[in-house]
């Protein structure tokens, strides 16, 4: 995200509607079809046809074109098809979206100026209800993570630069926030007006939380007490001015990360020590992409066995592919491969690593890749219609 769309990428904020509690109106009809040439090598390396699984898609309620609330689907496992079937409405700018430990419970951020996060009970038969929203007392959050334990929700609030938690009760609901914290240092960096929270999440070890701030060029390490809901600052590794960190991902081990630096187009692998909490990024290096085109990085992927490490790339609108080696301590570029449309502002694995979903903000389409269990190489399976796609969540 770059600095409230006056720069390219940073979202619009547009009057945003109000709520309303009912599901299943219709959101985009059709599916995404595999090649066959491409269901024929899957046949062969993926299995039969499998049970389709649920797919959330996060959208901007308020931009034009937009969605109406959180996309609901379903994707084949084996071949990569997707069908979009409805929308659960009465969530505003859900924006970005996470899932509980247990499965059992949905949250989405709500990206507008009085930011909120809302709750989502999720049945066994897979009917949805809105459970509430709670106000994170900051504007656009864009990025909201469940804490292992599964009794505290993490947001971050972009335009405000501030990081937030509350409470989980034991239907999934969520309490009044127990806290809020500001980014106030270090200063903000070169033609920032401010701090801007893009991410929030809990390291492998769970032993503290991570808040990465593209604004101050930092990453913030916290420690959450799970009794009061509580952060308490531990450190602040920082990113050579004007890089803009936007998002991490941690590999396996969870000893290494790599951090995606949006303003200078890079990629780093950051050391991440448990018993510490410090980070400790490493040298930023190139993400391959053209040269010539201005580029944004915005989502790092690891697959499951860490082998490979994928991010796509807005105006480059690509995909490139890392080697992981020595444990996780370093990364080769193998390729770039096009997206199959326009900022791909997220990117998602299924959970077996079999399938990488791009969610093209700019193009409104949903593509699907194929990941080949030993190279890691992407091949596009398929596309599907969406408004305003900014976050998969396949499960």
């Amino acid at each position: 995200m770059t600095s409230a769309r006056t720069s390219p990428g940073r979202r619009r904020f547009l009057t945003t509607v109000a709520a309303g509690a009912a599901a299943g109106a219709l959101w985009a009809s059709g599916s995404a079809q595999a090649r066959p040439e491409d269901s024929a090598r899957q046949a062969g390396g993926r299995g039969a046809k499998a049970a389709p699984r649920p797919l959330y898609l996060g959208t901007y309620t308020s931009e034009a074109g937009g969605g109406t609330g959180i996309g609901l689907g379903s994707y084949d496992p084996a071949d990569g098809s997707v069908t979009l079937s409805g929308t659960l409405t009465g969530v505003d700018n859900p924006s970005f979206l996470a899932v509980s430990p247990s499965g059992g419970h949905l949250y989405a951020v709500n990206e507008q100026a009085d930011g909120g996060v809302t709750a989502v009970a999720v049945a066994e038969d897979g009917s949805l209800t809105v459970l509430g929203t709670r106000s994170t007392g900051g504007q656009a959050p864009c990025h909201l993570s469940v804490h292992p334990g599964g009794r505290h929700l993490l947001s971050a609030n972009y335009n405000s630069g501030s990081v937030a938690v509350h409470p989980i009760d034991e239907n999934g609901a969520l309490g009044e926030r127990t806290d809020l914290v500001e980014h106030t240092s270090p200063p903000p960096g070169p033609g920032q007006q401010g701090a801007h929270a893009h991410q929030i999440l809990t390291t492998p070890d769970g032993g503290h939380v991570l808040a990465v701030d593209l604004g101050t060029d930092s990453v913030y390490t916290y420690r959450l007490d799970t009794g009061a809901g509580t952060l308490e600052e531990v450190s602040v590794a920082s990113l050579p001015a004007g890089a803009g960190p936007r998002a991490l991902a941690f590999h396996p081990s969870g000893a290494y990360a790599y951090l995606a630096n949006e303003l200078n187009n890079t990629i780093a692998v950051c050391a991440y020590a448990p018993e510490t909490g410090e980070v400790t990024p490493g040298t930023p290096q190139p993400t391959g992409t053209a040269e010539g085109v201005a580029s944004y990085p915005a989502q790092p992927l690891v697959t499951p066995d860490g082998a490979h490490v994928y991010l796509s790339n807005r105006g480059d609108n690509s995909i490139s592919r890392f080697a992981a080696g020595e444990g996780g301590a370093t990364l080769t570029l193998l390729d770039t491969v096009p997206v199959g449309g326009d900022w791909p502002r997220h990117i998602a694995l299924s959970p077996d690593g079999g399938l990488l979903f791009a969610s093209n903000q700019r193009s409104d389409n949903l593509t699907v890749f194929t990941v080949d269990p030993g190279s890691g190489a992407l091949t596009e399976a398929g596309s599907s219609a969406a408004p305003v796609p900014v976050c998969a969540l396949p499960l």
